[in-house]
């Protein structure tokens, strides 16, 4: 009996850590450059030393791995300078507190108040040269490269200079893990080098790319996954229930 209990509870527990994962998706549906994630679950064999190793169809339900699409999504207008959507493959580089550096499809930017160009949390954007520092009282464009160039708004207006470029890359995808704070970055914890065919197009902001039909489908169908492995611990415990009082009354 108990290793009915355990078969089914090992599956309800894995159904609740993807039931986590869908609504996670759900609750980034709105953010910017979100990429999807899933729990890929594996079968496995129970392993026994009895005489009798019971069904070879008994298994367990373990984590096997976390899964991320890749999928680009949509993009949206917005005509900020400072909002840059990668076109096609790539990310965006930043440049963590700690000196290391994390990937990013959410692509929202700001300046702070040293000019210091940021995402919306206080990471900073990594440049060719390191931080990216735009000057007061000028007017910015973005180049199709990643290239920043300034124009005065007062003085000689024709005078356009070049403040620097944001890093692009693109690693392969299987050297990339998110991270807790939703950034991405290589496996090894190295910096990836800048790839210079990598476009982006500024003013546009690159939508989630979670399909929220599709994840409340599979809320459902994970709901009812659940509730069928509570209904076998349920029968498993009115069997041992019966088999306990037919022992008792002998």
């Amino acid at each position: 009996m108990d290793r009915l209990i355990y078969t089914a509870m090992s599956g309800a527990s894995q159904t609740l850590s993807r039931q986590a994962a869908v609504a996670q998706n759900l609750a980034n549906v709105s953010t910017t450059g979100y990429r999807a994630a899933e729990n890929r679950l594996q079968a496995v064999q129970v392993q026994s030393n009895a005489q009798q190793k019971g069904l070879a169809t008994r298994a367990f339900a373990m984590d096997a791995s976390s899964h991320t699409d890749f999928t680009p999504g949509p993009m949206m207008l917005t005509g900020r300078p400072l909002d840059l959507a990668v076109q096609g493959a790539g990310w965006i580089a930043l440049q963590l507190p700690d000196g290391s550096e994390a990937y990013t499809r959410s692509n929202s930017f700001e300046t702070n108040a040293n000019g210091i160009v940021q995402t919306r949390n206080g990471v900073t954007l990594q440049g060719d040269g390191g931080s990216i520092s735009i000057p007061p009282d000028t007017r910015i464009s973005v180049g199709v490269d990643g290239t920043i160039s300034a124009l005065p708004e007062s003085g000689a207006k024709t005078t356009v200079s070049v403040i620097g470029r944001v890093k692009l890359v693109n690693p392969p995808l299987s050297e990339l893990v998110r991270g807790e704070d939703g950034l991405f970055r290589m496996r090894d914890r190295s910096a990836a080098p800048a790839d210079e065919s990598i476009r982006v197009a500024a003013g546009n902001l690159e939508s989630s790319n979670v399909n929220p039909a599709e994840q409340m489908v599979s809320m459902i169908s994970l709901a009812r996954q659940f509730e069928m492995q509570m209904k076998v611990l349920t029968t498993a415990e009115a069997n041992d229930r019966s088999a306990t009082q037919i022992l008792s009354t002998r």
